[in-house]
């Protein structure tokens, strides 16, 4: 019953489990990213050549997908940097009852971010190790953190924000009309862009009056076939 107790309590900690735990984990980040990060380069290539093609508004639709993509290489990243930090301070880690502030935004971030990260069993192995220990210390969570992992959608302004840079990083004019979301339901049809009609920047709609749009044509939007296959893969 006291070993228990103890044990409850995180009176006994053995280093051992913990540090080859996160072994485990800095093994399987690596696997992690070299999958996302194919993914990020598929859909950024699929997303730079709809702009190339002048289909410009399909890419506005398809950019979040490489938002998230990008988003989660940054928290593996993070999470990386964390688990390393706690490999070297496993000795303070044995010796503390209370989280080090030094550790505060390291364990916080793994308490975090293991519900966050989809199959991950190492990580969430650590939290329960860490709680155990620690109790559930969110004191000092990286803000960064919580945003790149919010479920929130982004906003269209963030949207046309990252596609305009993407566009401007490739040489591309960004061109964006008010279209009607009827149109992208009729097969092999395709919204009108200004650049069929006149070269430079069009006046682009109000974001309230496009975010409805985009949101009809969501799931209506029709993709060219050759890039099609791809982007339905990358947004799976």
């Amino acid at each position: 019953m006291g070993r228990k107790l103890d044990a409850l309590l995180g009176r006994k900690f053995k280093t051992s489990k913990l540090e080859a735990t996160l072994n485990l984990a800095i093994s399987r980040l690596s696997l992690l990213k070299n999958h996302r990060s194919a993914r990020f380069t598929i859909a950024l290539s699929d997303l730079v050549q709809l702009l190339r093609l002048n289909h410009h508004q399909q890419a506005l639709l398809r950019v979040e997908q490489v938002m998230k993509d990008e988003n989660m290489l940054e928290v593996y990243d993070m999470i990386n940097c964390y688990c390393h930090l706690l490999k070297q301070k496993i000795g303070l880690i044995e010796k503390s009852k209370v989280c080090p502030e030094e550790l505060k935004e390291a364990v916080s971030g793994l308490l975090y971010a293991a519900p966050r990260c989809g199959e991950f069993p190492e990580l969430r192995e650590i939290r329960a190790i860490l709680t155990a220990r620690f109790r559930n210390e969110f004191s000092a969570i990286e803000s960064k953190m919580i945003q790149k992992l919010s479920a929130k959608q982004p906003g269209l302004e963030i949207r046309m924000k990252v596609l305009e840079g993407i566009a401007r990083e490739n040489g591309i004019v960004l061109l964006l009309e008010k279209f009607d979301s009827s149109d992208l339901d009729s097969p092999g049809s395709q919204p009108e862009l200004a650049g069929e009609r006149q070269k430079g920047y069009h006046h682009l709609q109000r974001p309230e009056e496009m975010e409805k749009n985009l949101e009809k044509a969501r799931h209506g939007v029709r993709l060219t076939p050759h890039f099609g296959l791809l982007l339905h893969l990358v947004s799976l």
